[in-house]
């Protein structure tokens, strides 16, 4: 089976910037482009195959037509596609906000609850997200808090640069701050409670609807922030692999090459290969993908050795 590059999907939320139109040539005319959904079967936004025998296909459509060949044996535990990739380019904070277990979304919203994991692409000097709570506090507390406008002060505040890894697990109360872009790699969800938006009004002047109590049964308010381990490293020809963090629903590894290297794509899963910055091509035994700052390919499972050559770093993730 042949390598996919994927067209993703757009959201404008109103806290987003244009940098992925400006800097990483999106094709998209939205006034702000928030987030581009590079690997994404999920209906608020499908990408689509670009090229090739499937070209204009979604891609639910395209892996309903390959069967379990192309996503892999690990995702047949699954009951839907397992992932979902984004490109998210915050100029403006977003809210302060929490995702729930699978076990109180899907009894609550039909929907699975959301996992995720944040690569810090690029950073403004001083840019800050906040990862948890900074002190144990009671669901009365931090309603009251909510309540008062004066949640910030519970929580923690963390400095990010590029090249950080945060690893926020469902109920872990988060935000991303302002002037930063990240690569995230999450759970096939899009189950959002928020719980502060700095007032923020819609284009009609309304405030954005919060989900206050929703967010109080699924919250962790004990503190725990991002955790800072050992991550697994090796090297093949010039390339230099990173294991970034994973969970049952996805394993993302950094990929840096000055030159080529290689990656097996076995039966087991598929990998895609979102490309962070520079230029190069991903050969595979059926054909050969060029790629740029800001792409995503899909390459099938069972696809074998492929080849990674040019001067790029790249975000491989698999289930």
């Amino acid at each position: 089976m042949k390598i996919e590059k994927l067209r993703p999907a757009f959201q404008d939320y109103l806290w987003g910037g244009t940098r992925l139109r400006d800097v990483y040539h999106k094709p998209c005319d939205l006034d702000r482009v928030a987030e581009s959904w590079e690997l994404s079967t999920h209906p608020a936004g499908e990408s689509v195959l670009e090229g090739g025998d499937y070209d204009g296909v979604t891609l639910s459509a395209y892996l309903h037509a390959t069967g379990d060949r192309a996503q892999g044996e690990n995702c047949r535990r699954f009951d839907r596609f397992p992932v979902l990739i984004k490109l998210i380019d915050a100029k403006q904070a977003l809210s302060i906000q929490v995702h729930p277990s699978d076990e109180y979304a899907l009894r609550a919203e039909g929907e699975l609850g959301k996992t995720e994991m944040w690569y810090v692409m690029d950073a403004d000097p001083g840019a800050y997200l906040y990862f948890g709570v900074n002190r144990p506090l009671t669901k009365a507390e931090f309603a009251q808090k909510i309540a008062d406008n004066t949640v910030l002060e519970v929580l923690n505040r963390v400095e990010v640069h590029p090249g950080d890894v945060f690893f926020i697990e469902s109920g872990t109360i988060h935000a991303i701050g302002a002037g930063i872009l990240i690569c995230e790699i999450q759970q096939n969800s899009n189950c959002t409670y928020r719980v502060y938006d700095y007032d923020r009004r819609d284009a009609n002047g309304n405030p954005r609807e919060l989900h206050v109590q929703k967010a109080l049964d699924v919250a962790k308010l004990t503190p725990g922030g991002p955790e800072q381990t050992a991550r697994e490293r090796f090297s093949a020809g010039d390339g230099t692999f990173e294991k970034l963090g994973g969970c049952d629903y996805f394993t993302a590894y950094r990929c840096r090459v000055n030159g080529q290297t290689t990656w097996t794509v076995d039966e087991s899963s598929f990998a895609a290969l979102t490309v962070l910055s520079g230029t190069g091509t991903v050969q595979g035994a059926e054909n050969q993908a060029a790629f740029a700052p800001g792409d995503t390919l899909f390459v099938p499972a069972g696809a074998g050795q492929v080849v990674i050559a040019g001067n790029c770093e790249l975000v491989i993730t698999r289930v």
